[in-house]
């Protein structure tokens, strides 16, 4: 989950005016297309708040929006036409970085490798399972057939909660 240069640069411009607005910046996209690049910002309740059952609301999305237009118009650090979009996360939240995910172990997680993991045929580059523990360089998680990987961090090009309905 390794950030490209201009998002992590984007990141850097974006993340005080998103705390200027209380509340946390979850994570970054930035997808060029053509003449009309699309920034999307993800935002989280502070962890306060979060622990005091409050969630991320229409006006918090509407207050960050303002405050970064700002901050890209003096710093513009998109060429040409963009969309920016503000948005919480969601219940099937990307994750944007490896410290992400502490919060989530024991729940199920889908993951899109660099490089393909097990072996034989059942050799793959999509897992998904309940995530049994992280740390600094791994993490463990088991499928829903009882097949346990140990995954390196640095092999993750995408990880993904999966939403389970109670």
């Amino acid at each position: 989950m390794k950030l490209s240069t201009k998002v992590a640069e984007l990141t850097q411009i974006i993340a005080p005016a998103v705390a200027a607005c209380d509340v946390a910046l979850w994570g970054v996209e930035f997808a060029p297309q053509g003449r009309r690049s699309l920034l999307r910002i993800y935002i989280e309740c502070l962890p306060e708040d979060k622990a005091a059952g409050k969630h991320v609301t229409i006006e918090d999305c509407a207050a960050v929006n303002h405050q970064v237009s700002g901050v890209l118009e003096v710093h513009d650090p998109i060429a040409g036409e963009y969309i920016l979009e503000v948005s919480s996360p969601g219940f099937d939240r990307s994750f944007f970085s490896d410290d992400q995910l502490h919060e989530y172990v024991g729940q199920t997680i889908s993951l899109r490798l660099i490089q393909a993991i097990g072996t034989g045929d059942q050799k793959r580059r999509k897992v998904t399972g309940v995530l049994n523990s992280i740390n600094e360089a791994s993490l463990n998680l088991t499928t829903s057939d009882n097949t346990t990987f140990d995954i390196l961090l640095t092999n993750i090009d995408k990880a993904n909660l999966v939403f389970d309905e109670l």
